[in-house]
């Protein structure tokens, strides 16, 4: 695999990292959704501050990042060694989970909606919250408004999981009901260059580990369709 360093480098055109935001103490367990007040624990601090290192040596013309805190506080990180300020986006902001948010991940497992989230969730809309269409929609609007203002830049943007994931899937050419099979990790890298051509995936999920395969006892861990 190519290095980071090397892929942010040859972009002809707006190259744009996607970074989830560093872990919180609402991870793995609740969705905090839009809860204010939920910053990065001491865990996430030093995730962060290991993604702004990694890119240190990197190109980066503009940080954007989701308005909560747990997004602006990632960001700053990957701003400060570029000497940049971080603008706020309000079209990567977490999916809105309305009634469901602020619940463990044990106790919406048993929601009716847990296996629609799972499988098809382009027909799921959350209750008191919005569809995973239109989270998709407006975070790929911003996206595209990114492409019109920074045309030739390297663009870094900080955001949540299911809505990276949304974005990757719209420009890799995938189906919504497909965003599931996608895995950003808190703190993860992903990037996507737009040229005269389609987009390229060019990076997805880098935390700079290899995976590991899950415990021969116990298998993977459920997944969510939002998460902190």
């Amino acid at each position: 695999m190519r290095s980071t360093r090397r892929l942010w480098r040859i972009s002809p055109a707006l190259q744009l990292l996607l970074i989830r935001h560093a872990t919180n103490d609402w991870v793995p367990d609740r969705l905090a959704g839009w809860t204010p007040g939920v910053h990065l624990n001491d865990e996430g601090r030093a995730q962060a501050s290991a993604v702004a290192q990694r890119l240190t040596g990197c190109r980066i013309d503009a940080v954007y990042a989701s308005p909560l805190e747990r997004a602006m506080e990632t960001a700053a990180f990957v701003a400060m060694p570029h000497d940049l300020p971080v603008l706020p986006l309000q079209g990567v902001g977490e999916l809105r989970l309305g009634e469901l948010e602020g619940r463990s991940l044990k106790e919406l497992s048993q929601h009716p909606l847990w296996g629609t989230v799972q499988h098809t969730p382009s027909l799921v809309r959350l209750p008191g919250g919005e569809s995973f269409t239109e989270m998709q929609a407006r975070a790929v609007a911003a996206i595209e408004g990114l492409r019109e203002s920074h045309p030739r830049d390297v663009v870094a943007v900080v955001s949540h999981g299911d809505v990276i994931k949304a974005i990757l899937a719209h420009y890799g050419g995938l189906h919504l009901d497909m965003f599931q099979r996608l895995v950003v990790e808190p703190a993860s890298i992903s990037a996507v260059q737009f040229t005269e051509g389609p987009p390229r995936l060019i990076l997805l999920n880098d935390t700079g580990a290899v995976p590991q395969p899950p415990d021969r006892d116990h298998g993977a861990e459920p997944t969510m369709a939002s998460d902190s």
